[in-house]
């Protein structure tokens, strides 16, 4: 008799919203509510697809979790399982140690969360079905500097052996290295089936011998995590070979959308184009709701007029992306643009467009008050969205630098937009 169980990780349950581009209350809303949804949905699949259980490899929670109605919530969704005679394996994750409610949710009886010593679940199978053995270990603390891999059990002889572990690999841009250990070393373990976690982006390893799987997330927060997300539905069939499928989960699907203005030869052509990219890439996506950061690109003889109206083009895109239904402007970015040097341009302004490249830009003076205004709004902000300004001075500065660049380009561009009235 088959096994089959919903492999997922990193569902961090309401995760606050980490960028402030969403100022349109609507899609702020649906966005603070689509991890709560998307778990629902593998909640969902689950029943559907009538598995024997669900194993979730770390970080249910975002960290410093208070509020008890997100316990509440996990809990509700878990007894659905319950309900159903559905098994669910839990490990915590390096949020999951932060979280000051995870110690004080009691789960529905067919939940087990594995603690900080690793242990070893027998599954309970029918006379005559090959048996399966869940090995499993909670991050302790917030940060596993070494490899956790050594107090893994070896695996149970006859059965097939899935191990669930919170863990970074050998490290991933973007993620801190946590409890590192390496594709080799997992397979010398013996286990038939690996179910990671940690790494928001989908990876899969599979040979004859083992299947080594990192889902990523289920629901991405941001544009920083764009694309399809997903959950693994893994299948032991009875001669114990492996299937892997991929099933998508997110509610909300960030994209970056890059479009070329050179080719436009005017405004209601560059507005066009954009829609029509716009309602192409609404057609590939794999969630019900596409939220967009939409990238000018190119060199362009009305690149200034983009620059001064890009909130008349940002309402263009969003009153099509209401159109299209369920389609968002998450960013309008036009900093890329850079307006054409024109031979025939010359005069005052351009005397002055050589004097902010040369001298004011890269002044101490102007730095400073660039600095004052970031550090100024950087403490207006709750501290878990304090990292958009850079986790270290190297990237603050490096922001710096980027918003002294895009402002001096944004007054040239509108002061040529006056010279062409």
């Amino acid at each position: 008799m088959v096994y089959r169980f919903l492999h997922t990780a990193d569902i961090h349950l309401d995760s606050p919203l980490r960028t402030l581009a969403l100022r349109n209350l609507e899609l702020s809303e649906m966005i603070g509510l689509a991890t709560r949804r998307s778990f629902v949905r593998i909640i969902d699949l689950c029943l559907e697809e009538q598995v024997n259980a669900l194993v979730v490899a770390g970080d249910l929670y975002d960290g410093e979790q208070t509020s008890m109605k997100t316990a509440r919530f996990l809990a509700e969704q878990l007894g659905r399982l319950q309900q159903a005679d559905i098994r669910t394996f839990i490990i915590r994750g390096n949020h999951d140690a932060l979280s000051k409610i995870t110690a004080e949710l009691v789960m529905p009886e067919t939940v087990k969360v594995f603690g900080a010593v690793a242990e070893v679940v027998a599954v309970d199978r029918d006379p005559g079905h090959f048996p399966v053995a869940i090995h499993g270990m909670s991050f302790a603390k917030p940060h596993a500097p070494e490899s956790l891999l050594r107090n893994y059990a070896l695996p149970v002889p006859d059965a097939v052996n899935i191990g669930i572990m919170h863990t970074s690999l050998g490290g991933s841009t973007g993620h801190d290295l946590y409890a590192p250990c390496s594709v080799p070393d997992l397979r010398q373990t013996g286990f038939r089936y690996w179910a990671l976690g940690h790494i928001h982006k989908r990876s899969a390893i599979e040979d004859t011998s083992s299947a080594i799987v990192m889902p990523g997330i289920p629901q991405g927060r941001d544009i920083n995590e764009d694309g399809s997300k997903s959950v693994s539905l893994v299948t032991v069939r009875d001669d114990r070979s492996i299937v892997v499928e991929e099933r998508h989960t997110a509610v909300a699907q960030f994209e970056r959308l890059v479009i070329d203005v050179s080719g436009a030869v005017d405004w209601r052509d560059l507005v066009l184009k954009a829609n029509g990219k716009l309602k192409d890439l609404s057609s590939t996506k794999s969630a019900e709701h596409l939220v967009a950061r939409v990238e000018l690109k190119g060199s362009s003889e009305f690149a200034w007029l983009i620059r001064r109206d890009a909130d008349l083009l940002r309402t263009e895109l969003e009153t099509h992306a209401s159109d299209i239904r369920n389609v968002w402007i998450e960013k309008l970015v036009t900093s890329p643009v850079a307006p054409r040097r024109e031979e025939a341009r010359s005069g005052a302004l351009e005397e002055l467009a050589s004097i902010v490249d040369t001298e004011i830009r890269g002044s101490i003076s102007y730095l400073e008050e660039v600095r004052s205004i970031a550090d100024e709004m950087r403490s207006q902000l709750p501290p878990e969205l304090r990292d958009m300004f850079g986790k270290d001075e190297a990237s603050f500065e490096t922001l710096l630098s980027q918003f002294a660049k895009d402002g001096a380009s944004q007054v040239l561009a509108r002061l040529r937009g006056g010279e062409g009235a």
